[in-house]
């Protein structure tokens, strides 16, 4: 699961610096970086979930 998670911002990270995605907050594609914070928080919190359970 994390590694599909991580695989997946990693496209659309690599897709926001071809064409930003026009969120807020993405409009630019120096934006590219929060597609990466969001990225890092989700395998997190999946990683804290497995070993919870």
């Amino acid at each position: 699961m994390t590694r599909i998670i991580t695989v997946l911002l990693l496209l659309a990270m690599g897709a926001h610096l071809v064409k930003p995605i026009g969120l807020p907050g993405l409009r630019q594609r120096r934006d590219f970086w929060k597609i990466g914070i969001f990225a890092f928080a989700m395998v997190m919190v999946t990683v804290l979930l497995r070993e919870t359970v």
